[in-house]
C-alpha cells in the first residue's frame, strides 16, 4: 500500500474514532457543492461563512514542527486548501499566489494548505522556487481541514477553496471551486485581499 493511501485510511479513522467518542454531533456534512471529474464530493467540517470570525488551526510546517494559525493582529491572510501540491491545477495555483504575493503588501499574508505531508511539501516548494508563501500540512491534525469544512469524506484530502481573512480577523470572502479539477477565479480573491489590506 502507498504511503499516501495509508495516510488517508489513518485519517478517515480518527475521524471515525472521533464520532464514536460522540463527536459526530460537531461533523458537519455538505452535499452538492463539489465535484471530482464530474463525480460528487461529500464535504465533512464547519464551512466557513463571510462576517464570520476565522477559527485558528495547528497543522505541521515544512521542518515538521507544530504551526498555530491565529488570524487578525491587524494582518490580512489568504488561505488557500489544494488537494495535493503534486497535481498540475494545485501546483500553477500555489506558484501563482507565491507570484502575486509581492503585489498585495506586507499586511498581507498567504498559506497554501493541504494532506502533503511535509516534507513533500519542503520538497516541492524548493523546486518551485515557493518563497512568497507558506505551505503547510494537515495530514497530523486535521484542524484546518474541519475548521473550515473543505475535509473530503471519498478520499480524505483537501477541496479546492480559498478564504480571505480581514484584519480583525473576520472571514471576508470564501470561494469553494465547484470542480475540483479547475481554477479559482483569481481576481475576485486578489480584489478582496487588497480591499482588506486597505481597511484601517
Amino acid at each position: 500500500m502507498k504511503t499516501s493511501q495509508r495516510i488517508v485510511q489513518l485519517g478517515m479513522a480518527f475521524l471515525f474514532l472521533l464520532a464514536g467518542a460522540g463527536v459526530a454531533r460537531a461533523i458537519t456534512e455538505r452535499t452538492g457543492l463539489v465535484t471530482l471529474n464530474g463525480h460528487p464530493i461529500t464535504l465533512l467540517g464547519r464551512p466557513a461563512r463571510v462576517g464570520e470570525k476565522a477559527p485558528p488551526f495547528k497543522a505541521v510546517a515544512n521542518n515538521m514542527t507544530v504551526y498555530h494559525f491565529h488570524p487578525g493582529h491587524g494582518k490580512v491572510w489568504i488561505l488557500s486548501s489544494v488537494p495535493s501540491l503534486d497535481t498540475p491545477v494545485c501546483s500553477r495555483e500555489t506558484r501563482h499566489f507565491n507570484e502575486v504575493a509581492s503585489t498585495l503588501g506586507k499586511d498581507v499574508g498567504i498559506i497554501t494548505i493541504s494532506m502533503d505531508l511535509p516534507f513533500a511539501q519542503k520538497r516541492w516548494c524548493g523546486a518551485k522556487g515557493i518563497k512568497h508563501l507558506r505551505t503547510v500540512s494537515d495530514y497530523r491534525f486535521h484542524s484546518f481541514a474541519m475548521a473550515y469544512g473543505v475535509l473530503m469524506k471519498q478520499n480524505g484530502l483537501l477541496a479546492r477553496q480559498v478564504v480571505v481573512i480581514g484584519k480583525n480577523g473576520r472571514i471576508t470572502y470564501v470561494q469553494l471551486v465547484p470542480e475540483l479539477s479547475h481554477h479559482p477565479h483569481y481576481a475576485p480573491i486578489l480584489a478582496a485581499a487588497r480591499r482588506a489590506a486597505a481597511q484601517h
